[in-house]
């Protein structure tokens, strides 16, 4: 059973272990710098939301969510959405089904509205990160032309 937990000074050391593949690296920051990134957005205004991913007690993964201001030059769309903003599965816990486990949790979360309403939710990702498009076109989002940070963007109406 996936779960979203806070990020607690009993787990902080654990979620910063946590990796991605050497070849995925160049796709998602590590998870301290995530979580440093937080820390500014909150600072300044933002709205982040960073958790651990488990599956029943393990750590498997790290998710931030954004609402409104990513902090860095937006598409037009942020304002008063949510953005999945980081997305990752730990190396030793891929291909058991976690992201997509974490998919309908992290979707659920978002749509309780816990920050503001919205009308959408949009995620930028590598253009040659084949698998993460994949499982984002599997829960009906669509890219919609706009670039982020030099990355395409996907979008689902919530």
């Amino acid at each position: 059973m996936i779960s979203l937990r806070k990020i607690t000074l009993d787990n902080r050391r654990e979620l910063f272990r946590l990796e991605v593949t050497k070849e995925q690296q160049h796709y998602v920051a590590s998870n301290l710098s995530s979580v440093a990134s937080c820390y500014v957005l909150a600072t300044n205004g933002s709205s982040p939301m960073p958790f651990a991913i488990y599956a029943d007690e393990q750590m498997v993964g790290f998710v931030m969510i954004v609402y409104g201001d990513t902090g860095y030059d937006q598409p037009d769309m942020a304002k008063d959405n949510y953005c999945i903003l980081r997305l990752m599965i730990g190396e030793q816990y891929q291909n058991c089904g976690y992201g997509r486990e974490s998919m309908v949790k992290i979707l659920e979360y978002i749509r309780t509205f816990p920050a503001g309403t919205a009308k959408y939710c949009w995620i930028p990702y590598e253009s040659d990160n084949v698998v993460a498009r994949k499982l984002y076109e599997s829960f009906g989002f669509c890219d919609n032309g706009e670039v982020y940070n030099n990355e395409p963007i996907t979008v689902l109406e919530l």
